[in-house]
């Protein structure tokens, strides 16, 4: 069985505040993308966990692992696994790369073992091993809310070009969490980039994105900051850094704009990539 993985962006992130727990309440629109890592998933004598990057350790910290030991311990499972993960998406970049992946070896083996939970208990399950995991497997635009458990699925017609632009670093979630100002950080309108998206209204999308956590950010990888004033201007309006980074995205139906930006990035060695809402 073969299984995508996609990559996903956060058009607005809005971190209201830490709760008491240690997590922090969240308010955003995450958007599956086109771009995706490839999971080949069959029965097998023993678990076997292999993959095409050999700078992916396929071990237990590996999300992949996690989530067959998850169903395995919660359905009681006898059956073995292969598993095989085509690596395309960029780690530490705000892409969701891991929790796509674990995603889609829940959604496989609900499938290959006929598990009878909705999609919906899948997806609950999974924010076990971590809180992207919810919107990964029901893998579809929504309102993201409190820890990226409370998913508010709905939809919209624009198919833009989304080009994707990662520095040669990463940042890492729990140190832009810690050195967050709630005060001075952004705080995006998210039911009102929703009302914008469903009534089509594209052209003002890209004056109310933001993410909170791009200050921190900015802060680990310069870098991060640089890309996004540089495709500001090459001529693009909506752009914005992705989850707690370090990939910045930027949107436009301009195909000529895509093209000159993808291949200036291409020249000075950085992951670029060229795609589109899922």
């Amino acid at each position: 069985m073969l299984i995508q993985a996609n990559a996903k962006i956060n058009l607005a992130l809005n971190v209201i505040g830490k709760r008491e727990d240690g997590y922090h309440e969240l308010d955003m629109i995450m958007i599956p993308l086109a771009f995706h890592d490839d999971i080949e998933i069959a029965l097998a004598q023993e678990d076997q966990f292999t993959t095409d990057d050999q700078t992916v350790a396929m071990d237990e910290s590996n999300t992949v692992v996690k989530a067959v030991k998850l169903m395995r311990d919660t359905f009681q499972l006898t059956q073995h696994f292969h598993i095989h993960l085509h690596k395309r998406i960029p780690s530490q970049a705000g892409l969701a790369g891991g929790s796509a992946d674990a995603a889609a070896v829940l959604r496989g083996i609900w499938k290959l073992c006929d598990i009878h939970i909705t999609l919906e208990e899948l997806a609950q399950l999974g924010k076990k091993i971590g809180a992207d995991i919810p919107f990964c497997v029901l893998n579809t635009c929504s309102i993201v809310q409190g820890i990226g458990d409370h998913l508010i699925p709905f939809s919209f017609d624009w198919k833009p070009h989304v080009l994707l632009v990662k520095p040669n670093v990463g940042v890492s979630t729990k140190e832009a969490y810690e050195t967050l100002d709630y005060v001075s950080c952004a705080h995006p309108d998210v039911s009102y980039i929703k009302q914008l998206l469903e009534k089509k209204q594209f052209e003002k999308v890209s004056d109310h994105i933001g993410n909170s956590l791009e200050d921190s950010a900015f802060k680990f990888a310069p870098e991060i900051k640089e890309i996004k004033e540089n495709l500001k201007e090459m001529g693009f309006s909506c752009v914005l850094m992705s989850g707690s980074g370090s990939c910045v995205f930027a949107i436009s139906e301009d195909e000529n704009l895509i093209k000159k930006a993808y291949t200036y990035y291409q020249k000075n060695h950085m992951f670029v990539c060229d795609t589109s809402f899922l």
